[in-house]
């Protein structure tokens, strides 16, 4: 980024913090065997995003629903958006009626909340509810398709691309297992969809004739402590998938599997999986998501300060029994914003350094919108600061 202020929060987190080095990571992985039924497989600590366990994971493979991760990315972004609001009905078209596979029966012409639609997808998998939303959003399953595409090239996903918004079989559907953890960090940012992807059972239509009971593919979600998501996936092609979260004492990991040859083999691989993360690592936080690390001044603006804040939780990974160096903090904006900065907007990025190593960058983002100032807010600002100055 062009022209940076670099402002460096002499964060200084002294000696009781433990950082695993990348070595230590790569002979971590090479001495443990873990996902050994599934093609392809990552282990991810969440706020880092450092990979803890990795098997062929940029292999391309046909990753069934959990591509409805990417369908609930922009569903959270829409709502956070102010597009579209929870309680908005969505009415069906024949063509969401027609979705075969996993569904929740909608019908055509029926009308059903955006959070009950949200519930289908994230608990029952469904594939109509996921068309439903896909054609309220962009007015096309195709704008749609290309809107999550667009999402994937925007977080660097290379080895992805979308067809459709539910996962069933398409030629040239694809991804990986190291993207769909970043998806799913991602989603995960939006912190309410665990309260959908973390149930276990709901109902549908609850007050009507209709009632329809919900269980959540992901059954680890009843039997694995800590896990709140995210999402499962199946077809001939792909075989058993998962795209698993869990959170225990503050530390948030993504396990992924791709590959698996029954969903007993999936679950367990996946629990291994975190079973290792939970025992090995742990995590310091540093930064809570929206936390406010810097004020900048804005030439010519209505505000002539805007707060920054961060995109993510940020946290430090421990290594357990492993001991620290210095740890900085470093925000870099950039000075030549265009006016108006719109609220939500990347501004710069915030850096983690275990001495001169860089650990962690994450995107930091204007708190609010400001717009440009009148000549006469100008004006009174100028005159204001020179008979301060004489």
């Amino acid at each position: 980024m062009k022209g940076v202020i670099s402002g460096l929060l002499s964060i200084c987190l002294l000696a009781s913090f433990a950082i695993p080095k990348a070595d230590a990571a790569e002979k971590a992985k090479e001495k443990i065997k873990l996902a050994e039924q599934s093609h392809s497989a990552i282990l991810m600590e969440q706020d880092s995003g450092s990979v803890l366990f990795d098997k062929n994971s940029h292999e391309k493979l046909p990753p069934a629903s959990m591509t409805k991760i990417m369908t609930m990315i922009l569903i959270m972004e829409a709502i956070d958006k102010g597009k579209i609001s929870w309680n908005d009905k969505i009415r069906v078209s024949e063509y969401a009626a027609s979705m075969g596979g996993s569904q929740i029966f909608l019908e055509p012409g029926e009308e059903m909340r955006v959070e009950d639609m949200v519930k289908g997808i994230a608990i029952g998998s469904a594939n109509d509810a996921s068309v439903a939303m896909a054609e309220h959003i962009a007015g096309s399953v195709d704008s749609f398709v290309n809107r999550m595409n667009d999402k994937a090239k925007e977080l660097g996903l290379n080895d992805t691309f979308f067809k459709n918004p539910t996962g069933l079989p398409a030629a040239g559907h694809y991804s990986s297992a190291h993207d769909m953890a970043i998806m799913g960090k991602e989603l995960l940012k939006h912190e309410e969809v665990t309260k959908f992807t973390g149930l276990y059972e709901d109902y549908l239509r609850e007050e009507t004739e209709k009632k329809f009971w919900l269980v959540n593919t992901n059954r680890l979600v009843k039997f694995y402590p800590g896990v709140d998501g995210l999402k499962t996936g199946f077809t001939n092609e792909a075989k058993y998938c998962l795209t698993a979260t869990a959170n225990k004492n503050g530390m948030r990991v993504i396990a992924v599997v791709m590959g698996a040859p029954s969903p007993k083999d999936r679950n367990a691989q996946v629990t291994s999986m975190l079973d290792y993360a939970f025992t090995q690592f742990s995590t310091k936080k540093l930064y809570a998501r929206h936390e406010i690390v810097k004020e900048v001044k804005v030439q010519k603006a209505e505000k002539s300060k805007l707060p920054v804040v961060t995109s993510e939780h940020i946290s430090l990974l421990l290594k357990k029994g492993e001991t620290a160096k210095k740890v900085k903090t470093e925000v870099n904006v950039d000075k030549d914003l265009k006016l108006p900065v719109k609220k939500g907007q990347q501004i710069g990025s915030l850096k983690i350094y275990n001495g001169n190593k860089l650990i962690t960058e994450s995107p930091v983002l204007a708190s609010e919108t400001v717009k440009k100032a009148s000549w006469w807010k100008l004006f009174k600002r100028t005159a204001g600061q020179m008979s301060k100055s004489s």
